[in-house]
């Protein structure tokens, strides 16, 4: 099965809210929210498809890198190979787009690797749990996200994860440092039951991450994650010396490579697994098979990305048998994206489809619908 035809489609999808880090906006209701939808075609007609959600606050890669380095490197590079030689599929997008400190374009590369996996489990008819060898589990959690400056927003949308079913919260901090204890102590009064997940994005120095670690742990939050920039492993390791609060890795873990390097150093207690950061569900799966050996906790996380990639990542998080409820908020944000049929959402719970591949059917009026225009 030969890789006929890539296609790729540069998105604005629709966002009912804004979305912030403390790097800033990621996404905006009135512009939208950048994503490239991949269509891969193989020469007997099965195709599958695949999604990239960059975002210049988050990494380096933007909705115009994404595409162009698809549409000008990895495609004519792809056409032509076997469709099931992943090894040697994703050796060639190395070639073409060299690592660097990172893997060099994961964003992109993972539209690649997704939308792979996806055409391979419809020409076989598996789901990916099955192409994986592991039993379907289609019954998914998801945490409820918290970004906002304001203690007393923070305090009504905690209300309303409580009483909505929810069993987990992911809070982003940074956005005003000076109000971010307020904040955990906002949500902790209005969830006190609900696993906590505090999210700083890489937000502090060394010694603001030591006192609001302190902090935390009096309030009973549940984990610390990403406190300080990517390239701090020492600092990371220092701050698990002068804390009990558990320390998970999110930005500073995007291969295995890197997460050798965090097991070496004893950065942290957790990685956070995001499939399009780990260049799709190969590299994804690897760092969390990687992980749990070295007897790491594990933690599911996404870009926002539409129900498409929210579906790919969903079957890798119950294959890594990922216990917390998973921050894939793309729903939460997203007023509209492709996928005809897919996931079943309803607040915090999911039901995975059982169709082969991913199991997400996409909508070519909706592709059209929000086309680009600018890339």
């Amino acid at each position: 099965m030969k890789i006929a035809r890539i296609d790729v489609f540069p998105l604005r999808l629709p966002m009912s809210q804004s979305f912030t880090i403390s790097n800033g906006a990621v996404g905006e209701a009135g512009i939208g929210a950048p994503h490239v939808y991949v269509r891969i075609t193989a020469d007997n007609g099965v195709c599958g498809w695949g999604e990239a959600r960059p975002s210049p606050r988050w990494s380096y890669e933007t909705l115009q890198t994404v595409t162009t380095t698809i549409e000008r490197y990895l495609r004519p590079a792809l056409i032509g190979m076997e469709a099931k030689d992943w090894k040697t599929l994703h050796g060639v997008m190395n070639r073409e787009i060299r690592p660097g400190p990172g893997s060099g374009q994961p964003i992109a590369k993972a539209a690649i690797d997704m939308a792979l996996h996806d055409l391979i489990g419809a020409a076989e008819r598996r789901t990916l749990a099955e192409l994986w060898y592991s039993a379907p589990k289609p019954e998914l959690k998801l945490s409820y996200l918290i970004s906002t400056p304001s203690p007393e927003e923070a305090a009504r949308k905690a209300a309303y994860a409580a009483a909505n079913g929810y069993e987990a919260v992911d809070v982003k901090l940074g956005l005003d440092p000076k109000r971010d204890l307020a904040i955990v102590e906002a949500v902790k009064s209005k969830a006190p039951d609900l696993f906590f997940r505090a999210d700083a994005n890489q937000a502090y120095n060394l010694p603001q991450a030591v006192k609001l670690a302190k902090q935390m742990e009096r309030i009973g939050v549940d984990v610390f994650e990403q406190p300080l920039s990517a390239n701090q492993l020492h600092g990371h390791a220092e701050l698990r010396r002068k804390t009990s609060l558990p320390i998970a890795l999110d930005e500073s873990v995007w291969t295995p490579g890197d997460l050798m390097q965090a097991i070496r150093a004893e950065a942290c207690d957790t990685v956070v697994i995001k499939v399009t950061k780990m260049g799709g569900l190969a590299g994804a799966k690897r760092c969390g098979e990687l992980a749990r050996d070295a007897g790491l906790d594990l933690l599911g996380g996404g870009l926002t990305e539409s129900r498409l990639g929210l579906t790919a990542s969903g079957w890798l998080f119950q294959h890594l048998d990922i216990a917390y409820p998973a921050d894939l908020n793309g729903p939460l944000f997203l007023s509209d994206d492709p996928v005809e049929t897919g996931p079943v959402i309803k607040e915090g719970h999911v039901q995975l489809p059982a169709a082969p591949g991913i199991g997400c059917v996409i909508s070519m009026q909706k592709i059209e619908q929000y086309a680009a225009r600018d890339v």
